[in-house]
């Protein structure tokens, strides 16, 4: 390792690697030649003091330290386009760019239309990309950490070193089956694949009545079109079943159900940006309107 500091444009060489998984894709995405983006790579690793992607016949794969290294290049890089952006808006009086929100399904269709209709009215000349991501594995904190997303709207906890967040709400699971049945924790179970907190896990797993799951599926929106269909009953989050069909009908779990705490997650250096804390406002704002008698 070496006192020297990385410079941008080696950041977006080892982004870029990482992302194209070979240096000639990199070298042909950045207007390089494929020794300058080699020379970069080795730059980048004598700095840092350690090997940030292994080479070989199928391209180029980084390395844990590589994988780090690019999260917190995606994480630079995009902070000095929002330094750009919002020195511009300073000096001009207008703000303008780009936010980047990772969300999972039921809240980018019933949380975030709007929240973002109102940020519009206060930032008509910035843009907001959503991206519907499972909360699956490392899920929506995993996006922010590794640079992909400003903003996550995740299930907690996601207590992720390196990230700051807050609860928004919490909802109740429920039992979802279909419209008319007469006996609905008779029937089969249909299995959503979520990251739930460990309260939840162990709740279901006391319930004698909540048979082995015969379908298993990665998306809530699936869940609910296969229980119209009386495939099965499945047990889902409220915010889910928001605009579910008259043919799927809901049931209480109980005095004390389990529930899914909502909230958000971003990076500390991100939330100094007035765009994303006046939409974190706007989250915030809504959810105490929206969903102070659910938690």
């Amino acid at each position: 390792m070496t006192n020297e500091d990385l410079t941008a444009s080696e950041l977006r060489v080892l982004v870029a690697v990482e992302r194209r998984r070979g240096f000639s894709a990199a070298a042909a995405e950045l207007g390089l030649t494929q020794s300058a983006v080699s020379h970069a790579v080795r730059a980048a690793e004598r700095k840092i003091g350690t090997v940030l992607f292994r080479r070989g016949r199928t391209g180029a794969r980084p390395t844990a330290a590589g994988a780090a290294a690019v999260g917190h290049a995606r994480r630079i890089l995009r902070l000095m386009d929002v330094m750009k952006a919002e020195t511009h808006a300073a000096s001009v009086g207008d703000t303008a760019g780009t936010i980047r929100v990772a969300a999972f399904r039921s809240a980018a269709f019933h949380l975030l239309p709007i929240v973002l209709a109102r940020f519009a009215r206060r930032h008509p000349k910035v843009t907001v990309d959503v991206r519907i991501v499972p909360e699956l594995g490392r899920g929506i904190a995993g996006e922010v950490l590794d640079g992909r997303a400003d903003l996550g709207i995740a299930t907690l906890p996601s207590r992720v070193n390196g990230l700051v967040g807050r609860d928004l709400f919490a909802e109740p699971y429920v039992l979802a089956y279909p419209a008319g049945h007469p006996c609905p924790r008779s029937l089969p179970m249909i299995d959503w694949h979520e990251n739930c907190s460990a309260e939840t896990r162990t709740w279901l797993a006391r319930q004698a009545w909540i048979p082995q799951g015969d379908i298993q599926v990665e998306d809530d929106g699936v869940v609910v079109s296969m229980v119209g269909y009386g495939l099965g009953a499945a047990i889902v989050p409220r915010l889910t079943l928001v605009d579910a069909p008259p043919k799927v009908a809901m049931e209480n779990l109980g005095e004390n159900p389990p529930m899914r705490h909502v909230g958000y997650v971003t990076t500390s250096e991100m939330l100094s940006s007035v765009v994303v804390r006046d939409l974190v406002g706007e989250l915030r704002a809504h959810c105490a309107e929206r969903f102070a008698a659910v938690g």
